[in-house]
Protein backbone atom coordinates (compact mmCIF):
# COMPACT_ATOMS: atom_id res chain seq x y z
CA UNK A 1 0.00 0.00 0.00
CA UNK A 2 1.18 3.06 -1.35
CA UNK A 3 2.19 5.81 1.96
CA UNK A 4 -0.37 9.16 1.66
CA UNK A 5 1.47 12.42 2.87
CA UNK A 6 -1.08 14.90 4.25
CA UNK A 7 -0.12 18.43 4.64
CA UNK A 8 -2.73 20.33 7.15
CA UNK A 9 -1.77 23.55 6.93
CA UNK A 10 -1.34 26.71 5.14
CA UNK A 11 1.72 29.40 5.49
CA UNK A 12 0.52 32.38 6.90
CA UNK A 13 2.06 35.52 8.39
CA UNK A 14 5.33 33.47 8.58
CA UNK A 15 3.90 30.25 10.05
CA UNK A 16 2.49 27.11 9.71
CA UNK A 17 -1.41 27.00 10.56
CA UNK A 18 -4.09 24.59 10.27
CA UNK A 19 -6.71 25.86 7.82
CA UNK A 20 -9.94 26.90 8.92
CA UNK A 21 -12.14 24.51 6.72
CA UNK A 22 -11.30 21.52 9.50
CA UNK A 23 -10.68 18.25 8.06
CA UNK A 24 -11.10 18.79 4.25
CA UNK A 25 -8.90 17.74 1.98
CA UNK A 26 -8.05 17.69 -1.61
CA UNK A 27 -6.60 14.37 -3.21
CA UNK A 28 -2.89 14.09 -4.83
CA UNK A 29 -2.77 11.52 -7.66
CA UNK A 30 -0.07 10.01 -9.27
CA UNK A 31 -0.76 10.39 -12.58
CA UNK A 32 1.53 7.19 -14.05
CA UNK A 33 -0.55 5.24 -11.41
CA UNK A 34 -4.06 6.61 -10.89
CA UNK A 35 -3.50 6.14 -7.19
CA UNK A 36 -3.70 8.92 -4.65
CA UNK A 37 -0.08 10.06 -2.70
CA UNK A 38 -0.75 12.90 -0.97
CA UNK A 39 -3.45 14.81 0.75
CA UNK A 40 -3.23 18.98 0.88
CA UNK A 41 -5.86 21.34 2.57
CA UNK A 42 -8.57 22.42 0.79
CA UNK A 43 -7.94 25.92 1.90
CA UNK A 44 -11.14 28.14 2.44
CA UNK A 45 -11.87 31.92 1.62
CA UNK A 46 -11.28 32.31 5.24
CA UNK A 47 -7.80 31.25 4.45
CA UNK A 48 -7.02 33.30 1.67
CA UNK A 49 -8.45 36.85 3.32
CA UNK A 50 -6.25 35.94 6.12
CA UNK A 51 -3.09 35.65 4.20
CA UNK A 52 -4.07 38.79 1.91
CA UNK A 53 -4.67 40.65 5.64
CA UNK A 54 -0.90 39.28 6.45
CA UNK A 55 0.83 40.40 3.44
CA UNK A 56 -1.27 43.96 3.19
CA UNK A 57 -0.08 44.66 6.79
CA UNK A 58 3.45 43.59 5.99
CA UNK A 59 3.62 45.77 2.44
CA UNK A 60 5.02 48.96 3.49
CA UNK A 61 7.53 47.80 5.79
CA UNK A 62 9.20 45.14 2.55
CA UNK A 63 8.58 48.03 0.24
CA UNK A 64 11.25 49.90 2.43
CA UNK A 65 13.20 47.54 2.71
CA UNK A 66 17.02 48.54 1.16
CA UNK A 67 16.73 46.07 -1.76
CA UNK A 68 20.53 44.75 -0.92
CA UNK A 69 18.59 43.34 1.83
CA UNK A 70 15.76 42.05 0.10
CA UNK A 71 18.34 40.42 -2.74
CA UNK A 72 19.79 38.71 -0.32
CA UNK A 73 17.08 37.44 1.08
CA UNK A 74 15.91 35.97 -1.98
CA UNK A 75 19.49 34.81 -2.74
CA UNK A 76 18.56 33.08 0.54
CA UNK A 77 15.57 31.05 -0.62
CA UNK A 78 17.29 29.77 -3.71
CA UNK A 79 19.92 28.19 -1.63
CA UNK A 80 17.43 26.86 0.16
CA UNK A 81 15.58 25.91 -2.37
CA UNK A 82 18.94 24.16 -4.10
CA UNK A 83 19.04 21.31 -0.99
CA UNK A 84 15.31 19.72 -1.24
CA UNK A 85 15.55 19.99 -5.18
CA UNK A 86 15.97 16.06 -5.56
CA UNK A 87 12.79 16.20 -3.31
CA UNK A 88 10.82 18.29 -5.35
CA UNK A 89 12.08 16.27 -8.58
CA UNK A 90 10.71 12.99 -6.94
CA UNK A 91 7.61 14.59 -5.81
CA UNK A 92 7.07 15.69 -9.50
CA UNK A 93 7.80 12.88 -11.31
CA UNK A 94 4.33 11.87 -9.18
CA UNK A 95 1.95 14.34 -9.47
CA UNK A 96 2.87 15.93 -12.68
CA UNK A 97 4.12 12.60 -13.99
CA UNK A 98 7.54 13.59 -15.08
CA UNK A 99 9.85 11.06 -16.26
CA UNK A 100 13.13 11.73 -13.26
CA UNK A 101 15.13 13.33 -16.16
CA UNK A 102 12.74 15.78 -17.40
CA UNK A 103 11.95 16.37 -13.73
CA UNK A 104 15.61 16.78 -12.45
CA UNK A 105 16.65 18.33 -15.15
CA UNK A 106 13.79 21.02 -16.61
CA UNK A 107 11.28 21.02 -14.13
CA UNK A 108 13.25 21.28 -10.78
CA UNK A 109 15.78 23.50 -12.02
CA UNK A 110 13.23 25.48 -13.31
CA UNK A 111 13.01 27.45 -9.69
CA UNK A 112 17.04 28.59 -9.40
CA UNK A 113 17.28 29.88 -13.13
CA UNK A 114 13.95 32.10 -13.00
CA UNK A 115 14.78 33.36 -9.44
CA UNK A 116 18.50 33.77 -10.22
CA UNK A 117 17.40 35.70 -13.42
CA UNK A 118 15.45 37.69 -11.63
CA UNK A 119 17.99 38.83 -8.86
CA UNK A 120 20.68 39.92 -11.33
CA UNK A 121 17.98 41.64 -13.65
CA UNK A 122 16.20 43.83 -10.67
CA UNK A 123 19.61 45.53 -10.42
CA UNK A 124 18.33 46.60 -14.55
CA UNK A 125 15.73 48.94 -13.16
CA UNK A 126 15.63 52.71 -13.19
CA UNK A 127 13.86 53.82 -9.95
CA UNK A 128 14.11 57.25 -10.88
CA UNK A 129 14.77 59.04 -13.92
CA UNK A 130 14.41 62.51 -15.75
CA UNK A 131 11.46 63.29 -17.66
CA UNK A 132 11.97 67.33 -18.73
CA UNK A 133 11.73 69.05 -15.87
CA UNK A 134 10.33 66.68 -13.87
CA UNK A 135 11.07 62.99 -12.34
CA UNK A 136 9.76 59.25 -13.30
CA UNK A 137 10.05 57.06 -10.35
CA UNK A 138 9.52 53.44 -10.08
CA UNK A 139 7.65 51.33 -6.95
CA UNK A 140 6.38 48.05 -6.21
CA UNK A 141 2.63 47.49 -6.73
CA UNK A 142 1.71 46.41 -3.62
CA UNK A 143 -0.10 42.95 -2.12
CA UNK A 144 0.19 40.43 -5.07
CA UNK A 145 -2.01 37.27 -5.66
CA UNK A 146 0.10 34.70 -7.56
CA UNK A 147 -1.82 32.30 -8.98
CA UNK A 148 0.26 29.50 -10.64
CA UNK A 149 -0.41 26.36 -13.10
CA UNK A 150 0.14 22.58 -12.70
CA UNK A 151 2.41 22.02 -15.86
CA UNK A 152 4.93 23.91 -15.03
CA UNK A 153 4.64 24.47 -11.26
CA UNK A 154 8.20 25.39 -10.24
CA UNK A 155 8.89 27.39 -13.62
CA UNK A 156 6.03 29.43 -12.58
CA UNK A 157 6.32 29.85 -8.83
CA UNK A 158 9.53 31.75 -9.46
CA UNK A 159 8.59 33.91 -12.18
CA UNK A 160 6.25 35.45 -10.19
CA UNK A 161 7.37 35.44 -6.52
CA UNK A 162 11.07 35.95 -7.74
CA UNK A 163 10.28 39.26 -9.32
CA UNK A 164 7.64 40.51 -7.30
CA UNK A 165 9.77 39.77 -3.59
CA UNK A 166 12.75 41.99 -5.65
CA UNK A 167 9.99 44.55 -6.70
CA UNK A 168 9.14 44.99 -2.80
CA UNK A 169 6.13 43.78 -3.14
CA UNK A 170 4.32 41.22 -0.79
CA UNK A 171 2.77 37.90 -2.22
CA UNK A 172 0.17 35.42 -1.43
CA UNK A 173 0.44 32.41 -3.57
CA UNK A 174 -1.96 30.05 -5.31
CA UNK A 175 -0.41 26.68 -5.97
CA UNK A 176 -2.16 24.02 -8.51
CA UNK A 177 -4.61 21.92 -6.40
CA UNK A 178 -3.29 19.59 -8.82
CA UNK A 179 0.48 19.47 -8.25
CA UNK A 180 0.26 20.92 -4.99
CA UNK A 181 3.80 18.85 -2.95
CA UNK A 182 6.36 20.93 -4.73
CA UNK A 183 4.76 24.15 -3.57
CA UNK A 184 5.09 23.51 -0.20
CA UNK A 185 8.61 22.17 -0.54
CA UNK A 186 9.26 25.89 -1.75
CA UNK A 187 7.62 27.34 1.02
CA UNK A 188 9.48 25.73 3.49
CA UNK A 189 12.74 26.73 1.83
CA UNK A 190 11.05 30.42 2.43
CA UNK A 191 10.02 30.13 5.79
CA UNK A 192 13.98 29.04 6.65
CA UNK A 193 15.15 32.27 4.50
CA UNK A 194 13.81 34.39 7.22
CA UNK A 195 11.50 37.05 5.17
CA UNK A 196 9.58 39.34 7.19
CA UNK A 197 6.26 37.93 8.83
CA UNK A 198 3.51 38.24 5.90
CA UNK A 199 5.69 39.00 2.94
CA UNK A 200 5.18 36.13 1.67
CA UNK A 201 2.11 33.56 2.44
CA UNK A 202 0.79 30.52 0.73
CA UNK A 203 -3.15 28.91 0.90
CA UNK A 204 -3.69 25.77 -0.98
CA UNK A 205 -7.54 24.95 -1.71
CA UNK A 206 -9.16 25.37 -5.69
CA UNK A 207 -9.80 28.11 -7.81
CA UNK A 208 -13.02 28.79 -6.70
CA UNK A 209 -12.51 29.18 -2.66
CA UNK A 210 -9.00 30.57 -2.61
CA UNK A 211 -8.78 32.21 -6.54
CA UNK A 212 -11.49 33.88 -6.70
CA UNK A 213 -11.08 35.19 -3.45
CA UNK A 214 -7.76 36.99 -4.19
CA UNK A 215 -9.37 38.14 -7.47
CA UNK A 216 -11.72 39.92 -6.16
CA UNK A 217 -10.08 40.67 -2.48
CA UNK A 218 -9.65 44.58 -2.23
CA UNK A 219 -6.72 44.64 -0.77
CA UNK A 220 -4.96 42.64 -3.52
CA UNK A 221 -3.36 45.13 -5.67
CA UNK A 222 -2.06 42.76 -8.55
CA UNK A 223 -2.99 38.81 -9.75
CA UNK A 224 -0.20 37.48 -11.64
CA UNK A 225 -2.15 34.59 -12.92
CA UNK A 226 -0.69 31.52 -15.47
CA UNK A 227 -3.68 28.80 -16.83
CA UNK A 228 -6.13 28.11 -18.71
CA UNK A 229 -8.02 31.50 -21.09
CA UNK A 230 -11.41 30.63 -19.50
CA UNK A 231 -10.15 30.95 -16.07
CA UNK A 232 -8.27 34.07 -17.13
CA UNK A 233 -11.29 35.65 -18.10
CA UNK A 234 -13.33 35.26 -14.78
CA UNK A 235 -10.38 36.68 -13.20
CA UNK A 236 -10.67 39.52 -15.56
CA UNK A 237 -14.18 40.11 -14.21
CA UNK A 238 -13.96 39.71 -10.85
CA UNK A 239 -10.87 42.35 -10.09
CA UNK A 240 -13.33 44.66 -12.53
CA UNK A 241 -16.30 44.47 -10.02
CA UNK A 242 -14.31 44.67 -6.81
CA UNK A 243 -11.18 47.36 -7.14
CA UNK A 244 -9.89 47.15 -10.74
CA UNK A 245 -6.95 45.67 -9.62
CA UNK A 246 -4.34 45.10 -12.20
CA UNK A 247 -4.38 41.81 -13.67
CA UNK A 248 -1.65 40.34 -15.74
CA UNK A 249 -2.11 36.90 -17.42
CA UNK A 250 -0.50 33.94 -19.33
CA UNK A 251 -2.99 31.70 -20.63
CA UNK A 252 -3.56 29.29 -23.94
CA UNK A 253 -1.72 29.09 -27.45
CA UNK A 254 -2.36 26.88 -30.17
CA UNK A 255 0.70 27.64 -32.31
CA UNK A 256 1.90 27.39 -35.39
CA UNK A 257 5.39 26.24 -37.07
CA UNK A 258 5.49 27.65 -41.05
CA UNK A 259 7.82 25.73 -42.98
CA UNK A 260 8.45 27.45 -45.97
CA UNK A 261 8.90 25.74 -49.12
CA UNK A 262 13.00 25.74 -48.88
CA UNK A 263 12.78 24.37 -44.91
CA UNK A 264 15.02 21.59 -43.88
CA UNK A 265 12.76 19.29 -42.60
CA UNK A 266 15.25 17.10 -41.00
CA UNK A 267 16.87 20.31 -39.09
CA UNK A 268 13.81 22.00 -37.96
CA UNK A 269 11.59 19.24 -37.15
CA UNK A 270 13.64 17.89 -34.34
CA UNK A 271 13.42 21.62 -33.16
CA UNK A 272 9.87 22.80 -33.15
CA UNK A 273 8.49 19.22 -32.13
CA UNK A 274 10.88 18.70 -28.87
CA UNK A 275 8.61 21.19 -26.24
CA UNK A 276 5.79 19.27 -27.69
CA UNK A 277 6.40 16.04 -26.14
CA UNK A 278 8.83 16.83 -23.61
CA UNK A 279 6.25 17.49 -21.05
CA UNK A 280 3.48 15.68 -22.56
CA UNK A 281 2.43 18.57 -24.78
CA UNK A 282 1.49 20.16 -21.62
CA UNK A 283 2.97 23.51 -22.65
CA UNK A 284 1.34 26.43 -23.26
CA UNK A 285 4.08 27.48 -25.99
CA UNK A 286 3.80 24.72 -27.99
CA UNK A 287 3.73 24.15 -31.42
CA UNK A 288 1.08 22.28 -31.84
CA UNK A 289 -0.02 23.27 -35.63
CA UNK A 290 2.66 22.43 -38.43
CA UNK A 291 2.20 24.31 -41.83
CA UNK A 292 3.63 22.71 -44.31
CA UNK A 293 3.38 23.60 -48.59
CA UNK A 294 1.33 20.91 -50.22
CA UNK A 295 3.50 19.62 -52.22
CA UNK A 296 6.03 18.17 -49.57
CA UNK A 297 3.09 17.22 -46.90
CA UNK A 298 3.81 13.47 -47.66
CA UNK A 299 7.88 14.68 -46.56
CA UNK A 300 6.36 16.25 -43.48
CA UNK A 301 4.46 13.51 -42.76
CA UNK A 302 7.53 10.93 -43.29
CA UNK A 303 9.31 13.66 -41.05
CA UNK A 304 6.81 13.72 -37.83
CA UNK A 305 6.17 9.99 -37.91
CA UNK A 306 9.69 9.09 -37.67
CA UNK A 307 10.13 11.72 -34.73
CA UNK A 308 7.02 10.59 -32.74
CA UNK A 309 8.45 6.65 -33.25
CA UNK A 310 11.54 7.95 -31.41
CA UNK A 311 9.20 9.02 -28.34
CA UNK A 312 9.66 6.61 -25.42
CA UNK A 313 6.57 7.21 -23.42
CA UNK A 314 6.88 6.03 -19.72
CA UNK A 315 5.64 5.87 -15.64
CA UNK A 316 7.44 9.21 -14.00
CA UNK A 317 10.04 6.08 -12.43
CA UNK A 318 11.49 5.24 -15.60
CA UNK A 319 14.75 7.00 -16.30
CA UNK A 320 14.51 5.74 -20.21
CA UNK A 321 11.16 7.37 -20.64
CA UNK A 322 11.44 10.76 -22.68
CA UNK A 323 7.50 11.44 -21.92
CA UNK A 324 5.59 10.60 -19.41
CA UNK A 325 1.27 10.80 -19.04
CA UNK A 326 -0.82 13.44 -18.76
CA UNK A 327 -1.73 15.24 -15.41
CA UNK A 328 -4.82 14.01 -14.42
CA UNK A 329 -8.18 11.99 -15.53
CA UNK A 330 -9.50 15.32 -16.38
CA UNK A 331 -7.26 16.02 -19.08
CA UNK A 332 -6.80 12.49 -20.47
CA UNK A 333 -10.75 12.22 -20.70
CA UNK A 334 -10.41 16.09 -22.26
CA UNK A 335 -7.26 15.14 -24.73
CA UNK A 336 -8.80 11.27 -26.11
CA UNK A 337 -11.96 13.10 -26.94
CA UNK A 338 -10.34 15.75 -29.21
CA UNK A 339 -7.85 12.77 -30.71
CA UNK A 340 -11.43 11.06 -31.35
CA UNK A 341 -12.74 14.46 -32.90
CA UNK A 342 -10.18 14.40 -34.80
CA UNK A 343 -10.89 11.06 -36.27
CA UNK A 344 -14.25 11.93 -37.18
CA UNK A 345 -13.67 15.24 -38.64
CA UNK A 346 -11.78 13.07 -41.36
CA UNK A 347 -8.38 14.04 -40.35
CA UNK A 348 -5.34 11.62 -41.14
CA UNK A 349 -4.01 9.87 -38.16
CA UNK A 350 -0.46 9.30 -39.06
CA UNK A 351 0.84 7.81 -35.82
CA UNK A 352 -1.28 7.68 -32.66
CA UNK A 353 -4.61 8.26 -32.27
CA UNK A 354 -7.13 7.80 -29.78
CA UNK A 355 -6.31 5.35 -26.84
CA UNK A 356 -3.47 4.27 -24.26
CA UNK A 357 -0.11 2.90 -25.37
CA UNK A 358 0.25 -0.89 -24.94
CA UNK A 359 1.43 -1.54 -21.79
CA UNK A 360 0.57 1.60 -19.91
CA UNK A 361 -3.16 1.11 -19.27
CA UNK A 362 -3.42 2.00 -15.23
CA UNK A 363 -2.47 6.10 -15.59
CA UNK A 364 -2.85 8.88 -17.50
CA UNK A 365 -1.30 7.82 -20.64
CA UNK A 366 -1.80 8.93 -24.59
CA UNK A 367 0.01 7.87 -27.65
CA UNK A 368 2.24 11.14 -29.32
CA UNK A 369 -0.10 11.32 -32.36
CA UNK A 370 0.05 13.33 -35.67
CA UNK A 371 -2.95 14.18 -37.59
CA UNK A 372 -2.40 15.38 -41.08
CA UNK A 373 -4.74 16.79 -44.06
CA UNK A 374 -5.84 18.86 -40.91
CA UNK A 375 -8.13 22.37 -41.94
CA UNK A 376 -8.40 24.92 -39.86
CA UNK A 377 -11.67 24.82 -39.29
CA UNK A 378 -11.30 21.34 -37.12
CA UNK A 379 -11.56 21.28 -33.84
CA UNK A 380 -8.04 19.44 -33.20
CA UNK A 381 -6.47 23.06 -35.33
CA UNK A 382 -8.65 25.38 -33.19
CA UNK A 383 -8.63 23.70 -29.94
CA UNK A 384 -5.81 23.98 -27.47
CA UNK A 385 -5.11 20.14 -26.72
CA UNK A 386 -2.64 20.57 -24.30
CA UNK A 387 -1.34 16.86 -24.93
CA UNK A 388 1.28 15.48 -27.44
CA UNK A 389 -1.02 16.39 -30.56
CA UNK A 390 0.45 18.01 -33.93
CA UNK A 391 -1.73 18.93 -36.65
CA UNK A 392 -0.11 19.18 -40.06
CA UNK A 393 -2.36 21.44 -42.53
CA UNK A 394 -1.29 21.80 -46.05
CA UNK A 395 -1.02 25.05 -47.67
CA UNK A 396 -0.88 26.42 -50.91
CA UNK A 397 1.05 29.82 -51.04
CA UNK A 398 2.81 32.10 -48.13
CA UNK A 399 0.43 34.49 -48.01
CA UNK A 400 -2.40 31.61 -47.19
CA UNK A 401 0.18 30.08 -44.67
CA UNK A 402 0.41 33.37 -42.59
CA UNK A 403 -3.43 33.83 -42.64
CA UNK A 404 -3.63 30.19 -41.60
CA UNK A 405 -1.33 31.01 -38.28
CA UNK A 406 -2.60 34.01 -37.55
CA UNK A 407 -6.29 32.65 -37.87
CA UNK A 408 -6.70 31.66 -33.79
CA UNK A 409 -7.69 33.37 -30.98
CA UNK A 410 -4.77 32.82 -29.46
CA UNK A 411 -1.17 34.86 -29.58
CA UNK A 412 1.66 33.11 -27.36
CA UNK A 413 4.03 31.67 -29.98
CA UNK A 414 4.59 30.80 -33.91
CA UNK A 415 7.50 29.45 -35.93
CA UNK A 416 9.23 29.61 -39.33
CA UNK A 417 11.81 27.33 -40.56
CA UNK A 418 13.70 29.04 -43.85
CA UNK A 419 17.03 28.56 -45.11
CA UNK A 420 16.85 32.14 -45.88
CA UNK A 421 16.75 33.86 -42.37
CA UNK A 422 15.65 37.27 -44.45
CA UNK A 423 12.79 35.20 -45.68
CA UNK A 424 11.61 33.73 -42.39
CA UNK A 425 12.11 37.05 -40.94
CA UNK A 426 9.93 38.91 -43.16
CA UNK A 427 7.14 36.08 -42.30
CA UNK A 428 7.91 36.19 -38.68
CA UNK A 429 6.92 39.80 -38.65
CA UNK A 430 3.52 39.49 -40.27
CA UNK A 431 2.58 37.02 -37.50
CA UNK A 432 0.68 38.13 -34.61
CA UNK A 433 1.95 36.42 -31.80
CA UNK A 434 4.16 37.66 -28.54
CA UNK A 435 7.09 35.39 -30.01
CA UNK A 436 8.50 33.83 -33.03
CA UNK A 437 11.32 30.87 -33.30
CA UNK A 438 13.47 31.00 -36.39
CA UNK A 439 14.77 27.24 -37.55
CA UNK A 440 15.66 26.61 -33.51
CA UNK A 441 13.59 26.13 -30.89
CA UNK A 442 16.04 28.61 -28.81
CA UNK A 443 14.65 31.06 -26.31
CA UNK A 444 16.56 33.49 -23.58
CA UNK A 445 15.79 33.94 -20.63
CA UNK A 446 16.78 38.03 -20.80
CA UNK A 447 13.63 38.24 -23.54
CA UNK A 448 10.01 38.32 -22.42
CA UNK A 449 8.49 35.85 -22.48
CA UNK A 450 4.42 36.29 -23.54
CA UNK A 451 1.93 36.41 -26.31
CA UNK A 452 -0.88 38.75 -27.97
CA UNK A 453 -4.98 38.46 -28.10
CA UNK A 454 -6.38 35.83 -25.54
CA UNK A 455 -2.78 34.28 -24.65
CA UNK A 456 -2.86 36.85 -22.19
CA UNK A 457 -1.10 39.96 -21.49
CA UNK A 458 1.80 39.27 -19.19
CA UNK A 459 5.33 39.63 -19.84
CA UNK A 460 7.57 36.84 -18.13
CA UNK A 461 11.32 36.47 -18.11
CA UNK A 462 14.42 39.17 -17.72
CA UNK A 463 13.71 42.39 -16.68
CA UNK A 464 10.25 42.96 -18.45
CA UNK A 465 9.51 40.36 -16.02
CA UNK A 466 10.49 42.75 -12.74
CA UNK A 467 8.93 45.64 -14.43
CA UNK A 468 5.43 43.42 -14.12
CA UNK A 469 5.49 44.25 -10.64
CA UNK A 470 6.00 48.24 -10.54
CA UNK A 471 4.12 50.98 -10.75
CA UNK A 472 5.19 54.56 -12.19
CA UNK A 473 4.93 57.37 -10.37
CA UNK A 474 5.48 61.34 -11.68
CA UNK A 475 7.18 63.98 -9.16
CA UNK A 476 6.59 67.22 -10.63
CA UNK A 477 10.18 68.32 -9.35
CA UNK A 478 13.78 68.27 -11.06
CA UNK A 479 15.33 64.89 -11.14
CA UNK A 480 18.54 66.06 -9.36
CA UNK A 481 16.30 67.42 -6.51
CA UNK A 482 14.31 64.66 -6.02
CA UNK A 483 17.67 62.44 -5.96
CA UNK A 484 19.14 63.81 -3.40
CA UNK A 485 15.93 63.22 -0.95
CA UNK A 486 15.65 59.54 -1.43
Amino acid sequence: MTDIKTFTDQYINGAWVPSTNTGKFLDVFDSSTDKVVAKVPDGSAEDANAAVAAAHAAFEGWAATPLATRKALVQRIVENYMKVMPEVATWLSKELGCPPAIASKAQAPAFVGHMSKAIECIDQVEWEKPAGKVTVVKEPIGVVGAITPWNWPLNQIALKIGPALLAGCTVVLKPSEITPVNAYLVTQAIHEAGLPKGVFNMVCGTGLSCGETLAKHPDVDMISFTGSTRAGKRIQELAATSNLKSVRTELGGKSAAIFLDDADFKQAVPQFMGPLVMNCGQSCNALTRMLVPRSRLAEAEEATKAFMEAVTVGRGDDKKATMGPLVSKTQWDKVQGLLQKGVEEGAKVVIGGPGKPTGLEDGYFVKPTVFSNVTNNMAIARDEIFGPVLSVLPYDTEEEAVKIANDTIYGLNNAVASADEARAMKVARQLRSGMVMINTGYMDGDAPFGGYKQSGNAREWGIAGVEEFLITKTINLPFETVKSKL
